[in-house]
């Protein structure tokens, strides 16, 4: 058997899974069905996430906590924050913000908090304010001074969509399973940021001033959200991975902006202002000083 038919058997081999991701594509007979799977492949595909193996704490040998902040400008961070406009696309591929929103207000997401220590639980009520403003015109509150009734035309809303979201903050912890003899990461917690939805449009605002974070989201309750929901594929769109997958696997270009320490947890840029190049070089520096403490593990 030569090089040919060992691939070919391989290509052949990998064709049933590659048709996965469009389910029923090609036997649909109306749009509606695609996507639609039978019985019999739903049972198959044991679709659910990979589940965390437990880690007692004695297990622990060492450990450090670290917020990191992902750039949505960057390319290779692309994925988390396309597509911007759903109206000419399909209903399976959403951006990160957008399905974060949409199971937030069926409720199927409910461990949103206010910060990233988890301490305040936060509804879709709760969060009207920071995703959406109301105001008025100048001709509005003429009217409203004449004792009319303000027309709809002069009253302006702006609410924030996945176009708006500029970076996503990542809590995540590193520790040295001594078990397994090995430094692993475990995501905790993630946030989209976005300009404040009070001066989004506001000009004169510094923009780093401006962004805030809308909520923090504790990833192991959302994993399953996540993992329903899939990325496009760049490389092969009939295979398309979850973003679940993606966050799990590290597949972003993340910067640490703060670590756990003495000083209360304080940010990169509070002992280290106003010089971009001297903060990325502290992110840089914890970074290598983790990297490092494993290679320690094994030095005698």
């Amino acid at each position: 058997m030569n090089w040919k038919n060992v691939l070919l058997i391989g290509v052949v081999s990998l064709l049933p899974v590659s048709m996965v991701a469009q389910a029923n594509i090609l036997n649909a007979k109306k749009p509606e069905e695609i996507g639609q799977k039978t019985e019999a492949q739903i049972e198959s595909d044991n679709d659910t996430p990979m589940e965390y193996g437990y880690v007692d704490d004695r297990d622990i040998l060492w450990s450090k906590t670290v917020w990191e902040t992902i750039d949505l400008d960057e390319r290779v961070n692309f994925p988390l924050y396309y597509p911007t406009d759903t109206i000419d696309i399909g209903s399976d591929r959403r951006s990160l913000y957008d399905v974060l929103m949409k199971n937030i207000k069926n409720g199927k997401l409910e461990d949103v908090y206010v910060d990233s220590y988890f301490t305040e639980k936060r509804k879709f009520e709760d969060l009207t304010a920071t995703l959406q403003k109301t105001d008025t015109t100048d001709y509005g509150y003429e009217q409203l001074n004449a004792g009319e009734e303000i027309s709809p035309e002069y009253i302006m809303r702006r609410e924030l969509t996945a176009a708006d979201i500029e970076e996503y903050r990542i809590k995540g912890i590193w520790y040295f399973d001594k078990r397994q003899g090995e430094l692993k990461y475990r995501l905790l917690g993630i946030a989209p940021v976005a300009p404040d939805v009070n001066f989004i449009d506001d000009e004169t605002m510094d923009p780093g001033d401006a962004k805030v974070e809308l909520f923090w989201v504790w990833y192991p309750g959302a994993r399953q959200v996540l993992h329903d929901a899939k990325v496009f594929n760049q490389r092969n769109s009939a295979q398309p991975i979850t973003f679940d997958m993606l966050l799990n696997a590290r597949r972003f270009n993340a910067v640490i902006y703060k670590e756990d320490n003495v000083h209360g947890d304080r940010k990169v840029s509070d002992y280290i202002a106003d010089n971009a190049l001297f903060q990325l070089l502290e992110a840089k520096r914890i970074k290598e000083t983790i990297r490092d403490r494993e290679q320690d593990m094994w030095a005698y």
